[in-house]
């Protein structure tokens, strides 16, 4: 990309941040010139922090110099990692090394379904155990989210991924996210390779994977399209932080939405009730048991916290 001087400046001032770091930012401008900048002194003085993936006006200061003058109005904010206007989230979701944990998997697509992000499921390292790859395929079949079954080592699932990545996220914000080990800066390499993200292996003593990447950054891809490199999705503490309300987990589990105002009872808590569409559903086999465990295990946590453990 182009580094872009004070003239062409005067001709755009609109842009994205893709990279920020020690109070810089690198801003790439809508005619694909970049430019690396600082914010206006009232973002810091109204609290407010320009993010990696908000969409700015420039201006220029007093010294001539160009500054962040607005961000536009976010469609979201993630708190770890600093990410605004998500579009999509890939959660990978190994067969093995390490093995799934799908409480993990469920906590975080809850989070970006409540954020108007759209989850999109895969099933990574599926030849490394065939059988929880398939397990795991079933599983969220039924949770209303696409799934792609991948193992990046084999080239198993990238071009089916790949060309739904390059036909349904044009001009977005896409993330690929998952624990630690796996395999999430692999599939990328194998489906970007003019990346080249940094990797790390696979522990043989714990199973789990060593973090590469310490800030969050922006590549946009030639597809037309920006995938995000980030240290991972960490926060994911509901009991010390307010991701949204105890009456919001319903909507956040998307696959429900056919059943809700379906029950028995007005009241319905979906956890137990006779008459609960919700409950029927998943004896019926239309909906996960493993998803619905989720809903009542987040159900419990958000129902018993107390105010003082906010945060």
């Amino acid at each position: 990309m182009k580094k872009m001087g004070n003239g062409d400046l005067m001709k755009q001032t609109k842009g994205m941040i893709i990279k920020g770091s020690g109070g810089l930012y690198d801003i790439l401008c809508e005619d694909g010139k970049l430019i690396s900048c600082r914010a206006k002194g009232v973002f810091r003085h109204e609290a407010i922090c320009p993010t990696v993936g908000d969409r700015v006006s420039l201006s220029f200061d007093s010294l001539d110099n160009p500054v962040i003058e607005k961000i536009e109005q976010r469609k979201n904010l993630l708190i770890r990692p600093s990410l605004a206007n998500l579009d999509k989230l890939f959660i990978l979701i190994p067969s093995s090394r390490p093995s799934p944990d799908y409480f993990t998997v469920d906590k975080l697509s809850a989070i970006a379904a409540h954020n108007s992000i759209e989850v999109i499921m895969v099933i990574s390292k599926c030849l490394l155990d065939t059988e929880k790859a398939s397990q795991a395929e079933q599983i969220y079949k039924k949770s209303a989210h696409r799934v792609f079954v991948t193992d990046s080592h084999k080239d198993v699932g990238c071009k089916e991924l790949l060309d739904y990545l390059s036909i349904h996220c044009q001009g977005q914000i896409c993330a690929f996210a998952g624990a630690s080990g796996v395999g999430k800066s692999t599939l990328l390499n194998r489906l970007f390779p003019e990346l080249s993200l940094s990797t790390g292996e696979v522990s043989q003593k714990t199973g789990r994977g060593r973090h590469t990447t310490r800030t969050v950054e922006l590549f946009k891809t030639d597809k037309g399209f920006f995938i995000a490199d980030t240290p991972g999705f960490t926060l994911l503490d509901f009991e010390h932080f307010d991701f949204f309300a105890l009456e919001d987990l319903v909507d956040a589990f998307i696959e429900f939405a056919p059943y809700v105002g379906k029950c028995r009872y007005t009241k319905c808590t979906h956890v137990k009730e006779d008459g609960c569409a919700i409950v029927e559903a998943v004896a019926a086999g239309e909906l996960s048991q493993s998803r619905h465990a989720s809903y009542i295990a987040l159900r419990d946590i958000l129902k018993n916290k107390q105010p003082w453990k906010k945060k």
